[in-house]
């Protein structure tokens, strides 16, 4: 059976750096992958799977959240990452969504989010660790839950928004100790996973290497997988 491909969306800038982490870890578990960014269009080969990845700020502009003056975005990437879930959620594509990439799964559904969330949480302690330093808890009997197989888990946290309102058809999936939004899912598709932390950076761990392996397992099933013409239509 050939591998599936999966396609990592990443910043022009300096995303190199984050597809090269995303490219090792759906290797080890068997699936190929291709960096996606913004003005390029989709590789010749059809798709069988999303991660929508890290990077800087979504927007509030498409969410009609509080602009912020002191943050980076790129709207080119808020642009393609919307195209790509518009056409891909339709057609039931397996989509991992990777802290910015959960965010923006939320918000191509409808969702909103939390701009600053010390705004917000303002007990929550103001972490920023690649390392997983942050415990969250896991909803028991989650699709989450079934994948990672530890409850609580700890987790490395680079995020300062998070979500607020749901998204339609979407379920909170985990939370951290201060109750902020650490996953959501969709238990109805094939494969609809957003996690506010990275799992990539944590290549030792294993719960976080059954995350991209039942990604790939489902991208092997996908019967249409995702196009060029179908992104253009």
């Amino acid at each position: 059976m050939t591998r599936p491909l999966i396609g990592v969306t990443t910043s022009r800038l300096g995303g190199w750096r984050s597809y090269l982490m995303h490219r090792l870890a759906l290797a080890r578990v068997g699936a190929r992958s291709v960096r996606l960014v913004p003005g390029e269009p989709l590789p010749e080969e059809p798709l069988q799977g999303l991660v929508i990845g890290g990077g800087d700020d979504i927007g509030a502009e498409i969410y009609g959240g509080k602009v912020l003056p002191d943050v980076r975005i790129d709207p080119e990437r808020d642009k393609m990452e919307l195209s790509l879930l518009r056409a891909a959620l339709p057609q039931q594509l397996p989509i991992l969504g990777i802290c910015r990439g959960s965010q923006m799964i939320n918000v191509a559904l409808g969702g909103t989010l939390h701009t600053d969330i010390y705004e917000v949480y303002v007990q929550a302690p103001k972490m920023r660790t690649v390392l997983p330093k942050k415990r969250v808890a896991i909803e028991p009997d989650s699709r989450l839950d079934r994948i990672l197989s530890c409850n609580p888990c700890l987790v490395n946290a680079l995020h300062h928004q998070s979500v607020d309102r749901l998204g339609e058809g979407l379920k909170i999936a985990a939370r951290d100790e201060s109750g902020i939004v650490q996953a959501i899912e969709n238990e109805k598709a094939p494969f609809l996973i957003g996690v506010q932390w990275h799992p990539e950076l944590l290549v030792w761990k294993k719960p976080q290497q059954r995350l991209f392996a039942a990604l790939a397992r489902a991208a092997e099933e996908v019967a249409v997988p995702l196009t060029a013409a179908a992104l253009a239509s």
